[in-house]
């Protein structure tokens, strides 16, 4: 064991984490040059045109030391975006120090703070790295000088490095056997591994990551999820390579892989604590349940192809534990799933992994959060959709969850943030200047505000330069009221929204002039509505199309024509009372762009 050391990167994204790993895997030879690509650990042709890491993954580096011996060192690579914070926290809490990477042209952003901050609550050993410094823009003194203030360390124990130059490598690795210590441990005590991560395999099942915190295990040993209370049978482990290397037993202090033929996604969770079904020891501390944040309903284009989505779906979380959802109907849009997702990126890219892993083309209702309503006798509700608000008559209050905002940014964006944050109902707490040129707010805020489009403006308003972390707090009485919008008086229920009384008459004209536009025109005049209850907030007409019937007229008496337009009118009034009006897939995406 005192060769072993667990470490991970942490990082904002975009600061160069996963090409700092694959120029760790390729000095130590862990991966041959043939085998060698850009972001070799991110496996997703969404990773990698994004940029960004969506799942973990582990990989085991052999190291030899200078000093003759040989080292094993077990990376767990972590997401760096803000909607996978509690992946990061368990990958952390599998390691004992991590790498604490910083942009040399960006310097320090909130993500960075945020994930190292959770690396000190699990007291892991930091080792600040300043990456790429081989930028034409990098300020290299300034960073040190930032991190120097952050944590708190010496000027000597920053190390410089560029991932894509491949220069300061070696120093990285000589620090991360010299300063993070061995896992503790007692092999011989009862099995206890930590669960880090799972991925699902079409042939396999489940395969679980885990990190082996006491005792060790074994193939072929009986084997229980303290969660689920689940009971199987270990029929593979071993460590993690590239590919899956099986073992025998794998130890204490270990990482490594298991297979049970598990099939169903639900019954491994991150966190979770794997212990000897006979023997069992107590589960390590820490583990949540995933809470999703944002809410919004997913349909198929076509109703019949309901099925083929739903096996989709299934597929889909099967790789992906943290996403949520169950059946729902809407008149406008058949049958659907009301899908919970840990924020707004989370749901974009599920959305797109449909279209292209599955060939499935879904319409996306209005995302919206979780609010919890109380009934007039005390009872409380959970409405994650519009169309579970209760009566206004039933209802004592309804409470919307807030969050804490944390931005950093350069002080001439102040102003702006402020105003952005301010109409968003916002109320700041304090800002700080970290060095003279940032500058870090922190805001509370209802999560209904954010999970529109706020972080699109953010970065419009800064031009790019201020980052964004969030975390929840807790649910605070609100104003909330079920906005409408009627088609010639029939409510349309995808298009429904809860939101803040205050913003409904603003919200609710702008998306009846965006209807206008993409509603097309009938025979008869189509009145579009929002309503809040029985109150009519605002209103659009399309007119109707008029065939000229005065066209066959060559001149005579004006009474000819004018019984002509009679008649016609009085067409019109029985068109419109048996008219129904289609509504394109356009108007219902059209919500989620209003501002554009």
């Amino acid at each position: 064991m005192k060769n072993i050391r667990n470490f991970c990167i942490i990082a904002h994204i975009d600061h160069g984490k996963s090409t700092l790993a694959d120029r760790l895997l390729q000095t130590t030879h862990t991966i041959s040059d043939r085998d060698m690509m850009d972001q070799v650990l991110d496996d997703m042709d969404l990773e990698r045109e994004k940029g960004i890491t969506i799942k973990s993954h582990a990989i085991q580096i052999n190291y030899k030391h200078k000093n003759g011996q040989e080292y094993i060192l077990n990376l767990i690579d972590t997401p760096g975006h803000v909607d996978f914070s509690y992946e990061v926290s368990r990958a952390l809490a599998a390691c004992e120090g991590a790498l604490l990477l910083v942009d040399a042209a960006q310097g320090i952003q909130a993500q960075t703070i945020s994930n190292l901050y959770l690396a000190i609550e699990n007291d892991l050993e930091i080792i600040p790295v300043i990456n790429k410094i081989d930028m034409d823009g990098a300020m290299i003194d300034e960073v040190r000088d930032q991190i120097i203030d952050l944590i708190g360390c010496k000027s000597e124990d920053i190390l410089l490095a560029s991932g894509r130059a491949g220069i300061g490598i070696e120093e990285i690795l000589e620090a991360i056997v010299s300063r993070i210590p061995a896992p503790s441990g007692n092999p011989e005590a009862q099995l206890q591994a930590l669960v880090f991560d799972c991925v699902f395999n079409p042939f396999r099942g489940i395969i679980v990551y885990y990190r082996i915190m006491n005792g060790r295990l074994r193939k072929g040993e009986k084997i229980k999820f303290v969660s689920t209370e689940s009971i199987y049978e270990a029929d593979e482990v071993g460590i993690l390579k590239l590919t899956m290397s099986p073992q025998s037993e794998v130890n204490c202090g270990d990482v490594g892989y298991l297979i049970t033929g598990i099939k169903n996604a639900k019954e491994v969770k991150v966190g979770d604590t794997i212990v000897n079904a006979v023997n069992p020891a107590d589960a390590i501390q820490g583990f949540e349940e995933v809470k999703p944040m944002v809410f919004a309903g997913i349909y198929p284009v076509e109703t019949d192809d309901f099925e083929e989505l739903r096996e989709c779906m299934d597929k889909l979380q099967l790789n992906d534990a943290s996403l949520t959802f169950e059946l729902e109907t809407s008149q406008a849009l058949g049958f659907g799933f009301r899908c919970g997702f840990l924020g707004l990126l989370h749901m974009e890219i599920i959305q797109e992994r449909l279209e292209r892993e599955f060939n499935q083309t879904v319409i996306t209702t209005v995302p919206n959060v979780s609010f919890i309503a109380y009934t007039t006798r005390g009872e409380k509700i959970g409405v994650n959709n519009p169309s579970e608000m209760l009566d206004p008559t039933q209802m004592d209050r309804i409470e919307e969850p807030f969050i804490k905002a944390q931005i950093i940014t350069k002080p001439e964006y102040i102003g702006n943030i402020m105003t952005l944050c301010l109409g968003k109902r916002g109320i700041l707490l304090n800002q700080n200047y970290l060095t003279p040129t940032r500058v870090e707010l922190h805001f509370e805020m209802p999560l209904t505000e954010i999970v529109f489009d706020f972080y699109d403006k953010l970065k419009s308003q800064t031009r790019g330069y201020a980052s964004f972390d969030y975390h929840p707090i807790e649910y605070r009485e609100s104003d909330i009221v079920k906005m409408d919008i009627l088609l010639n008086g029939d409510k349309v229920d995808a298009l429904s929204a809860l939101i803040h009384r205050s913003r409904s008459q603003d919200f609710g004209r702008k998306l009846c002039e965006k209807l206008k536009d993409l509603v097309p025109r009938q025979q008869f005049q189509i009145a579009i509505q929002a309503a809040v209850g029985a109150k009519v907030i605002a209103r659009e007409n399309i007119s109707a199309m008029r065939k000229d019937v005065t066209a066959k007229c060559y001149g005579g008496d004006i009474s000819r024509k004018r019984k002509l337009l009679e008649k016609q009118k009085e067409g019109k009034k029985r068109m419109k009372q048996i008219g129904n009006v289609e509504v394109p897939q356009e108007a219902f995406l059209a919500v989620l762009k209003l501002n554009d």
